[in-house]
C-alpha cells in the first residue's frame, strides 16, 4: 500500500469532505442528512450531510475507481495539487462511518486496511469514488472554533452497495438519520452553507452532466470570496 500521508495540524484549516447522497432523483427526491450533537464543537445541533476532516493516512487508501477527469482537475483550482485522493477516500469514509452505507465496488483489499477502515473492507468492498460529482466548496468563515476547507461530493443513491435504509453499522456522531425530501430540507435547523449546498443540488436533480463551473465559497481574514472552480475537462480522444 502507498504510505504517503497528509499532515495534520489541529490549530489550522483542515481539509475536509461531505457527501450528497440523493434518492429517486427522478422521482421525489431527497438527501440524507443527521443531526449533530448538542455538545459537538463544530455546528451543534445542526441537520447536516455526512462528512468530516481528512484523515493523516486518507491519501494511501487504494480507490477501486477513481474520480472523474474533470473533478479530479477542479479539485486542483485553488488548492495544493495531490490532494485529490484523500478527499474522495475522505468522503467514502465519513459516509460509512456516519451513515453505514458503502460507496463501494466487491473486492478483496490486497493490505491489511487501517483500523478506521476495517469496519468497511470487512463489507467485502473496495472504496470506488468514480461516482463522486464535486459540486461545491466552502471554507469556514475566521472566528469559529474549528476552520474547514470543506469539499461537497454529490453521489446519487444507486451506486451505494448496501441497504439505503439500514443505518446499523452508524457511529453516533449524527442522529435522526433519515431521507429528507429536498423540497422540505429547509424546514430543518441547517447550517447557513448548507442551505446555499441545497439550491446547488436542486439545480442538479435533472441534470446530471457536469455544472460549467463549483461555488467556492472562500472566508479568510481579508476578505469573503465568490469564486467559480472550473479545473481543465480533459480533451476527446
Amino acid at each position: 500500500m502507498n504510505t504517503n500521508t497528509i499532515p495534520i495540524d489541529k490549530t489550522a484549516i483542515r481539509n475536509a469532505a461531505t457527501v450528497i447522497v440523493l434518492r429517486d432523483r427522478m422521482g421525489e427526491p431527497s438527501i440524507l442528512m443527521g443531526q449533530r450533537g448538542a455538545k459537538a464543537a463544530f455546528m451543534p445541533n445542526k441537520f447536516v450531510f455526512p462528512g468530516g476532516a481528512v484523515d493523516a493516512g486518507d491519501g494511501a487508501i487504494p480507490l477501486a475507481t477513481p474520480l472523474n477527469e474533470l473533478c479530479h482537475s477542479r479539485l486542483s483550482d485553488n488548492a495544493p495539487d495531490e490532494l485529490q485522493q484523500a478527499l474522495a477516500a475522505a468522503a467514502i469514509r465519513e459516509l460509512w462511518e456516519e451513515t453505514g452505507l458503502v460507496l463501494g465496488t466487491p473486492g478483496t483489499w490486497n493490505d491489511e486496511p487501517p483500523q478506521d477502515w476495517r469496519g468497511f473492507a470487512d463489507t467485502g468492498h473496495l472504496p470506488a469514488a468514480g461516482d463522486l460529482q464535486f459540486v461545491f466548496r466552502a471554507l469556514t468563515p475566521p472566528g469559529r472554533p474549528r476552520r474547514f476547507d470543506a469539499r461537497f461530493f454529490l453521489v446519487d443513491a444507486g451506486a451505494v452497495q448496501s441497504d439505503l435504509d439500514d443505518f446499523t453499522h452508524a457511529s453516533d456522531e449524527l442522529s435522526h438519520l433519515q431521507w429528507i425530501k429536498l423540497g422540505d430540507a429547509r424546514r430543518f435547523d441547517l447550517p447557513f452553507i448548507t442551505e446555499v449546498v441545497l439550491a446547488e443540488v436542486a439545480s442538479r436533480v435533472t441534470e446530471w452532466a457536469a455544472p460549467e463551473s463549483v461555488p467556492y465559497f472562500r472566508n479568510d481574514d481579508e476578505a469573503s470570496l465568490f469564486l467559480r472552480l472550473r479545473g481543465y475537462p480533459m480533451p476527446d480522444d
